[in-house]
């Protein structure tokens, strides 16, 4: 089992050293975990934020983003910001957005929901109910999701 998650975890750092520049800082789930006072934006397709997301988080989509939105929903330009996805590559680009809108505080969660889920923890669909499924994006970008019930 310890050989499967090291496998896995070389693939995300792989994955994501491919398609991120990292021009927004990594925050971990497990220095997430003992954050206080953060927003929590979901980057991805509002049928995957559906389907499962990080508790209180907010939906504001990647295609979809509007800054407008954001900047009337977070007027403070302080707020500790974390934006998600999948596993970190939607999110990178979001996170540059607010970045240039002057947000200060953002961090992109390093691995997304799916190492959220890998790392045991809990996800809630749109009734705020636990639950084991995540929208796995894709068969390809699936096969970084380990735990959890995948949907597609």
């Amino acid at each position: 089992m310890a050989i499967t998650n090291v496998f896995s975890q070389k693939n995300l750092d792989k994955t994501l050293k491919l398609f991120n520049k990292e021009t927004v800082p990594y925050i971990t789930v497990q220095e997430l975990k003992v954050s206080d006072s953060i927003v929590l934006l979901d980057t991805r397709k509002w049928e995957e934020f559906a389907v499962s997301h990080l508790k209180n988080a907010k939906w504001v989509g990647h295609k979809e983003f509007d800054i407008d939105s954001i900047i009337a929903q977070i007027p403070d330009r302080q707020t500790p910001i974390v934006v998600y996805c999948s596993i970190g590559v939607r999110s990178e680009d979001i996170g540059e957005k607010l970045q240039k809108a002057g947000y200060a505080h953002v961090r992109n969660l390093y691995g997304g929901i799916f190492e959220w889920k890998n790392q045991g923890n809990p996800v809630f669909d749109l009734e705020g109910r636990k639950t084991e499924k995540v929208h796995a994006f894709s068969k390809y970008w699936g096969k970084l999701l380990k735990k959890g019930k995948k949907v597609y």
